[in-house]
This record gives structure tokens, C-alpha cells and sequence, in this order.
């Protein structure tokens, strides 16, 4: 794959021509990027987490990752809004799949703290695909483990339970609760977006409303529009670290029936990606996309959407590791 010189003093890496060598071609990777291993060669690592044993109902997000990466492929460099590409600013690359255990929790947790430590410690940014919903909780392990940050939530479900089937602490529904206990991330600079579905008692919402997180309901969502939206996150986020975690079952079904818990009434992929875009200059330490069960879309759509929305991250979070680099050279220079 073919490096370009940018207008900075480092390379960046530059995607496979789809021009010249066609997409089911070639190795795979996220967007046709190198696969690289070295943290001190990138600004943004992306990461598969090809694994599902937080899930409490319909797995198979454990194939997601594979099946992003492959649709990936579809992706052109350039934004078609912004007319730029994460490219032209930031080392991007492939840096493979985070190491997990199928068969144990605490293993994983431990594996994907450990892995992306490496990559907090060489202050490279990551962006990834999952997993179910349980792997931002390592992620933020790693990459907050100097304070609490504030977090970006797009989804259904709040994710603030305590335990599931007798006790069970870690899975899909209780990462956010733990999130917040460990204090990885800030409650008040939190806001969740999209929230719907039936419930298990009445004052489900009791826990994270005590918190003082920000919950926008789906009605609340269309009442506000996404300039609205865009608005109130960037109100409740303000200019400190924060990161975006990025559920597609936030997107109504219609768009991704392969996710694990649909839940009816959500927004557009539209709506999806003009909320994310709206996240331009924030500073913004991380993301992933989480929930693409490949399983249960065989058209390969929902992996898909999961692509998008990961390059829509890429393209805002490019310029916030581009400003942060350029800070670390002029402090180097000094």
C-alpha cells in the first residue's frame, strides 16, 4: 500500500487505489489501509474486537469486525461534505484485532486493557469496531486511567444496569454502570442519545438520572432535530476529553436488523451521520462502533453502516489527533 507525503513533516499512510486494484482484491484491511503494528507509526490505530461474551441474547457481534473491515472496502478516501480526507492529516492504520478470550470475561477485559495501554502510551488515538457493547469498558480502562472523561453515546439503551442472571457484573447492559464507578468516565459530561423500548420496571432510568448523565430520548430527538442535538452535546460535553461510543442499535432497525437488541423507532443513518459529523472539534480520545451481529443481516447492510459510521468518527477525530499532534512537536520544539 502506497504512502503519501502530506503537507506535515511525517508520511501518512494512503489507502489501495480501488481504481487500480479492485476492492475484492488485495489483502483486507479497515479502508484498504496498511496493517501495522508499531504504535509510534500512527496518530489513529483502528482496531477490530471481534468478540460478544457480554452479550445476553442474540450473539454473533464477535463476527463483526471481520465483516466491517470487508465492507470498509466500499469506502473512498475523500468526505464528500468536507472534501477532505482523515488521510491528508493523521497516520491512520490497521492494527489488526485486540486480543480476546471466547471462553472468559475477566481474560478479555484484562487483554483489551493491556492492548490498548500500548496504544495510549504512545499517545496514538483508537478508533474501533466491535464486539458487543462490554468492550468500551477495557478501552476506557486504558485510555482514562488518568481521570474521568466525558462520553458520547449513541443508542437504545442506557446500559446502566447492575448485574444480570444472578450477579453477573460485566456484559453489554452494565458496562456504562461500571464506566461511571470505576470513574473512567465524568456522569455530568455524558449524554446518551436515542434512548427507547420497553422496560423491566418503571423507574428504570432511576440510576443514571441520579448521576446526572443527559438522557435524550428518541422523542426528544426528533423534537430537537439533529442541529439540536449537536447542540446539546456539545453543551453537556464541553471542550475536555471525551469519548464517543457508537451502538447501531441507536439506528432504527429498518437500517440494522444485525444488531443484538433492536429496538424499533430509532433514528435514520442519515440522522446517524449528521449527528457524528456535528462532533467536529471536539476533543475527542477515542470511539468505537459497537453491536454488528453479521449474523443477522446476511445482505451484509448493517456491516456496512457500521463501516460508515466508523469512517464518519475517523474523519471528526482526524482533525482533533492532527491538532494534538502538532501541540506535541511545538512542546518537543521547545
Amino acid at each position: 500500500m502506497t504512502p503519501l507525503a502530506p503537507k506535515g513533516p511525517q508520511e501518512t499512510y494512503w489507502p489501495l487505489d480501488s481504481s487500480a486494484t479492485p476492492r475484492f482484491a488485495g489483502p483486507v484491511s479497515f479502508f484498504r489501509l496498511p496493517l501495522i503494528a508499531d504504535p509510534e507509526a500512527a496518530d489513529i490505530a483502528l482496531v477490530g474486537l471481534p468478540w460478544d461474551g457480554g452479550t445476553t441474547n442474540r450473539a454473533g457481534a464477535r463476527h463483526g469486525p471481520r465483516e466491517v473491515r470487508a465492507m470498509s472496502t466500499l469506502i473512498r478516501p475523500y468526505h464528500h461534505v468536507t472534501r477532505t480526507s482523515p488521510y491528508e492529516h493523521c497516520r491512520v492504520a490497521d492494527f489488526g484485532d485486540a486480543p480476546v478470550d471466547p471462553v472468559s470475561i475477566e481474560n478479555t477485559l484484562a487483554q483489551v486493557e493491556n492492548f490498548y495501554g500500548r496504544l495510549e502510551s504512545a499517545g496514538v488515538v483508537p478508533v474501533t469496531a466491535g464486539g458487543d457493547h462490554l468492550i468500551t469498558l477495557p478501552i476506557l480502562r486504558a485510555i482514562a486511567k488518568n481521570g474521568p472523561v466525558g462520553m458520547i453515546q449513541f443508542d437504545a439503551h442506557c446500559d446502566t444496569n447492575d448485574s444480570y442472571f444472578g450477579g453477573h457484573r460485566y456484559t453489554h447492559g452494565t458496562h456504562v454502570r461500571r464506566a461511571i464507578e470505576e470513574g473512567l468516565i465524568d456522569p455530568k459530561r455524558t449524554v446518551q442519545v436515542g434512548i427507547r423500548g420497553t422496560r423491566y420496571r418503571a423507574d428504570a432510568n432511576a440510576y443514571e438520572i441520579a448521576q446526572g448523565i443527559r438522557i435524550i430520548f428518541i422523542e426528544e430527538v426528533f423534537q430537537l432535530g439533529v442541529a439540536g442535538v449537536i447542540d446539546e452535546v456539545r453543551r453537556v460535553v464541553g471542550s475536555l476529553p471525551t469519548y464517543v461510543t457508537f451502538d447501531v442499535d441507536g439506528i432504527d432497525p429498518a437500517f440494522t436488523p444485525g444488531t443484538g437488541t433492536p429496538e424499533v423507532g430509532g433514528y435514520s443513518v442519515f440522522q446517524a451521520q449528521e449527528m457524528v459529523r456535528g462532533l467536529a472539534g471536539l476533543d475527542l480520545i477515542g470511539g468505537d462502533v459497537v453491536e454488528v451481529s453479521p449474523p443477522f443481516d446476511p445482505s451484509g447492510n448493517t456491516a456496512l453502516v457500521g463501516a460508515t459510521l466508523m469512517f464518519e468518527i475517523l474523519c471528526v477525530m482526524a482533525g482533533a489527533a492532527s491538532g494534538r499532534r502538532q501541540k506535541k512537536a511545538v512542546s518537543r520544539a521547545r
